[in-house]
């Protein structure tokens, strides 16, 4: 995807849920619309809206709805990131929750064709995260909060 420069890249200035989710469906229907060879997933990133993790996290809720609605389940899904991300029942600090941290809080629209093209089955599926959670035990949680912090601008 990456060399293929098919990654769209949006910078919403949405402050709000609101406008935010009207952004969101734009870029729900443009990947829709655009061929694979095109657009294979666009980053939705949205520095001035949904700061907190805990409102992120409701929108997402919100956002799947909107999937549906726009009856793109099963063709587009949505993976998240935020600064603070946190999944359940893990502690703030917890190198898994690093898999989903990013400089901004964003959406991740990936196609479902993409998905499977990753992994054969739902199995391998599962299997990312772990690796994923495996390689960042073996950088360290130092190096990684200093990666991340290297690429979020001083305020």
């Amino acid at each position: 995807m990456f060399q293929g420069d098919l990654i769209r890249y949006v910078v919403s200035d949405a402050v709000d849920p609101e406008s935010l989710r009207s952004c969101l469906a734009d870029e729900l229907k443009t990947l829709a619309a655009s061929p694979i060879e095109a657009i294979e997933t666009t980053l939705l990133i949205h520095p001035r809206a949904l700061q907190r993790f805990m409102d992120y996290a409701d929108f997402l809720a919100e956002a799947e709805r909107l999937v549906k609605a726009l009856g793109l389940r099963g063709v587009i899904q949505i993976a998240s990131f935020h600064p603070e991300f946190q999944f359940a029942n893990t502690e703030p600090d917890a190198v898994e929750n690093y898999t989903n941290r990013s400089p901004f809080p964003m959406l991740h629209l990936l196609r479902e064709e993409s998905i499977s093209k990753v992994a054969a089955n739902s199995d391998e599926l599962l299997e990312i995260p772990k690796r994923n959670a495996a390689a960042l035990r073996r950088m360290g949680r130092e190096e990684m909060k200093k990666l991340l912090n290297s690429m979020t601008p001083e305020t």
